[in-house]
């Protein structure tokens, strides 16, 4: 298991390369940008501090509308895939709400048939593409993943917290143990809205990361985590999940 930090610009993948973590996983959301000056920051702060990259792309826009996504938002993807192989990044991390329970199944049909365009693409790249969860339960990845065979999943532990009794990490790693390909850690306090989407740090919300990491090591998982807290909480966050991790037994 390995841990790294969020970085949104080259500056901030520096600071984690300083502080000694493995990786970094940058927001890559404009490929002119990228061949702009951003490739060559990124290089030299992976030359400098041996670091790695897995890439995190753009909010699809309107969730709702297939026919816009396939016209503008698949192209903008399939170049920032081409920018993450460049990179030498093997994970990219796509949001692409599915959740039957505000996204009509028509949309979610076509939905799907993207995402299956892409995983492929992106394997084709020898770049794994991984599907992140919003506000999803476990069943309503079921179709993706029955379509993509290539499709990949980076679980968010604390998108598991909201809209939900019981968070559903435990679910996705019951159901696609090997669909798990990069896990999301930050706390919260539950809630039903993106506002509650807080990005605590380790330890300052509500969720059990012992209970549910030990799972997920039960189930197999033995990968990389991304904290997704500010720079000034990485080292006692991942201090916490080292813990945890060692600990866990089962």
């Amino acid at each position: 298991m390995k841990i790294g930090g969020r970085a949104h610009t080259a500056a901030e993948a520096e600071e984690i390369g300083r502080a000694g973590f493995p990786f970094a996983e940058i927001s890559l959301l404009d490929a002119h940008a990228f061949h702009s000056g951003q490739l060559e920051r990124l290089q030299a702060v992976a030359e400098t501090y041996s670091i790695s990259y897995l890439v995190h792309g753009p909010e699809e826009g309107d969730a709702w509308n297939p026919d816009e996504l396939r016209r503008s938002y698949l192209p903008q993807i399939r170049l920032l895939i081409d920018c993450a192989a460049e990179l030498g990044s093997q994970v990219f991390t796509l949001h692409f709400w599915i959740d039957k329970r505000y996204i009509p199944a028509p949309v979610i049909e076509k939905k799907i048939v993207l995402l299956q365009e892409l995983a492929d693409y992106a394997l084709s790249r020898r770049v794994q593409l991984c599907l992140e969860n919003l506000s999803e339960q476990a069943a309503d990845l079921s179709p993706a993943f029955d379509a993509a065979a290539a499709l990949g999943m980076t679980l968010d532990i604390g998108h598991g917290q909201l809209l939900t009794g019981t968070n559903t990490a435990y679910d996705f790693a019951d159901r696609y143990p090997e669909r798990i390909r990069h896990v999301h850690a930050h706390d919260n306090r539950g809630g039903n809205s993106p506002q509650d989407d807080l990005h605590l740090p380790i330890g300052q919300g509500m969720i059990d990361f012992a209970a549910i990491l030990g799972y997920l090591k039960s189930r197999g998982f033995d990968g990389t985590i991304t904290l997704e807290v500010t720079p000034d909480h990485l080292h006692a966050g991942s201090a916490i999940l080292q813990r945890i991790w060692q600990e866990a037994t089962f």
